[in-house]
């Protein structure tokens, strides 16, 4: 979504009273090509922690802000980026479940023990069993607190169906939050470009958070 911005930006034309008669056909391409790379980079950053879906979100929020017809514009971003997330959370939740049917285990089920520390998963297994599937929707919400909570939901041998009933809510919040920060960084000023660096910014330092704090800690 960050590459839209330029052409979205002159993607307009006026009449010759000045008026907007309506989107160039480059515009229109860079939303059919800019609406499903959403859905696909926050699916991807589902399964692979190296994308940063919480800024990707909150990017394009800034691009509908500014560039689309609103509310449609917001509307579209929020519903991709929860079904994005959420499908991502199945597919990687599914594949831990291959893992913890099998003797041998699975990669993805070693991949997601070697990335939760044991203080960590033990805090996770107990707030499942006091909250339930409900525990998922906070999950989701704390950077880092996704993956103890799925291990937790795996190690238990929670149905899938049943993961995904705690999980839909779970996609659904995370994405009005990140599109909040977002619309709040977009709304502050008139260039796109300085609403996006300070979304990308908002969203990256309430990422980093929790781990500077765990370390200040430690």
């Amino acid at each position: 979504m960050l590459g839209d911005l330029a052409a979205e930006a002159t993607g307009w034309f006026t009449g010759p009273a000045g008026q907007v008669t309506g989107p160039v056909p480059a515009e229109s391409t860079q939303q059919a090509v800019g609406y499903p790379a959403l859905f696909v980079l926050v699916a991807l950053g589902a399964l692979v922690p190296v994308i940063p879906t919480g800024a990707l979100v909150s990017t394009a929020a800034v691009v509908a802000l500014h560039h689309q017809t609103l509310p449609a514009g917001l509307l579209l971003v929020f519903l991709l980026a929860a079904l994005g997330a959420f499908a991502g959370d199945l597919a990687l939740y599914w594949l831990g479940r291959r893992g913890t049917r099998s003797q041998g285990g699975s990669r993805a089920l070693a991949r997601l023990e070697a990335r939760v520390s044991a203080d960590r998963l033990a805090a996770a297994q107990v707030r499942l069993r006091e909250h339930g599937v409900a525990v998922l929707v906070l999950s989701r919400l704390i950077p880092a607190g996704r993956i103890p909570v799925m291990l937790a939901c795996l190690l238990a041998r929670m149905p899938v169906r049943e993961f995904a009933r705690g999980d839909a809510p779970a996609a659904l919040a995370w994405a009005a939050t990140y599109q909040l920060i977002g619309i709040l960084g977009g709304s502050l000023f008139d260039e796109p470009w300085q609403g996006v660096v300070l979304a990308v910014g908002l969203a990256l330092l309430v990422s980093a958070a929790p781990a500077g704090w765990r370390r200040l800690r430690g």
